[in-house]
């Protein structure tokens, strides 16, 4: 097993990472009942995304060398219903460092190519925008 998630009443669970003991609240957010005071089990999806691209950009920019740290990303997700589904996350990555041409080609493919990005339903629009200093 992965993870534990334990519902807690009032719209709000409690998951847990079995490995390290790490969890996290999750609530149901504004628009669909709930009272918005934490991640939406949706939010964690969209924010999965961009950690996930940060953690693979940052295992090959290791491989290559460069230091990442600082690195930021924004995530903004939309909402669709009929199905109420997530319809397009945005993710702007924010890299505090110069890198030549071949780095940046590398680490933005490396980014687009993370297990979370292709787990994503096709239907899920994709908007990933990268920063570089």
């Amino acid at each position: 097993m992965t993870s534990k998630v334990k519902y807690l009443g009032g719209l709000r669970t409690d998951s847990t990472h079995l490995k390290s003991g790490n969890s996290f609240i999750t609530d149901a957010p504004t628009d669909n009942n709930g009272k918005g005071e934490a991640f939406s089990p949706t939010d964690t999806v969209a924010t999965g995304l961009a950690s996930c691209m940060l953690t693979v950009m940052g295992i090959k920019a290791r491989d290559m060398d460069v230091d990442m740290s600082g690195t930021t990303a924004e995530v903004t997700k939309t909402m669709s219903s009929n199905p109420r589904r997530i319809s397009k996350i945005e993710v702007v990555v924010h890299l505090p460092f110069s890198a030549d041409d071949k780095t940046k080609q590398i680490l933005e493919r490396t980014a687009n190519t993370c297990p979370v990005h292709y787990s994503l339903h096709p239907d899920i629009e994709k908007d990933i925008v990268f920063n570089w200093q």
